[in-house]
């Protein structure tokens, strides 16, 4: 499923190529996917003038002239695909939403799983809609700090991998980078949530922080190649320290290959990775399965 850095790299390549322009043509191809679409999708649609696209945790925004927001989740296989003025788009069959601009330029929603979400609601609600209203502060935002993250933690008897996957305590994070930024941050993540200490939560926000921009910066690196005839925006190869390198030797542990590999574990039905030598379990400390 993308994460934040993917869904903001997808973000910015919309809004590099379809910001200012108004919506010439509609294809609305099922009902829906994970949600009914509104029944009113394709007209609300045509005619819109683009004005503005932001994210908000693993959601992105498309404002229109017209005061409406187009809400856009892309689930666990949706991807977006733009082909430029000029450029055929390419045919795809799980192609279940698509507009094209006045200037020629396509858009395509393609999602063979269809868990993606599309909505539409008034800008000024935006804060208010269902999916939006309980999401806890940006990571990269001034919103999120030790304070915050003390606060959120403060009652939880979860592991502290699946409380950074809260989507209340910080805003999109998912496996891959809870487990990256819990390995950065030196955290065992089978530790109880309230049981971390201060230094602890200053790392770990720090920790979020870190591998979030940089992989963000990987992803906007690749900006250039959104004007290739295959345009497709999204997942990109990250320099990931543990995540998916089970068995492997963690690249910060002294010596390289020193602490064993990197171990994989289950938690809540989800894969979670780190390093036995430098996320250290310490003596005594609380943990918790989920």
């Amino acid at each position: 499923m993308p994460e934040l850095p993917e869904v903001e790299t997808v973000m910015r390549g919309m809004r590099l190529h379809l910001d200012g322009k108004t919506i010439a043509r509609v294809a609305v191809r099922r009902d829906g996917m994970r949600t009914p679409f509104p029944a009113d999708l394709a007209s609300r649609l045509k005619g819109a003038r683009i004005s503005g696209f932001a994210r908000r945790g693993k959601y992105i925004l498309m404002r229109l002239d017209r005061g409406e927001t187009m809400l856009l989740h892309l689930g666990m296989s949706g991807r977006v695909l733009l082909s430029l003025p000029g450029q055929a788009p390419k045919p795809d069959r799980h192609e279940h939403l698509s507009f094209e601009t006045t200037d020629g330029t396509h858009f395509g929603l393609i999602d063979p799983r269809r868990f993606g979400t599309v909505d539409l609601m008034p800008t000024v609600d935006e804060e208010k809609h269902r999916l939006l209203a309980r999401l806890g502060p940006e990571p990269l935002g001034n919103g999120f700090s030790q304070d915050w993250l003390h606060h959120a933690l403060a009652r939880r008897r979860t592991s502290i991998k699946a409380a950074l996957m809260d989507q209340s305590v910080v805003a999109g994070i998912g496996n891959i980078y809870a487990s990256e930024a819990l390995f950065r941050a030196a955290i065992h993540p089978a530790r109880m949530a309230c049981g971390l200490d201060g230094p602890e939560e200053a790392r770990l926000v720090e920790a979020i922080r870190a591998v979030l921009e940089e992989a963000i910066a990987a992803g906007g690196s690749s900006l250039r190649d959104y004007a290739q005839p295959d345009g497709e925006l999204g997942y990109f190869q990250h320099a990931w320290r543990v995540y998916g390198r089970a068995g492997q030797g963690c690249p910060d542990c002294p010596g390289g290959k020193a602490c064993g590999g990197v171990v994989r574990i289950e938690q809540a039905g989800r894969s979670t990775f780190f390093c036995p030598l430098r996320q250290v379990l310490p003596a005594g400390a609380p943990t918790a399965a989920g």
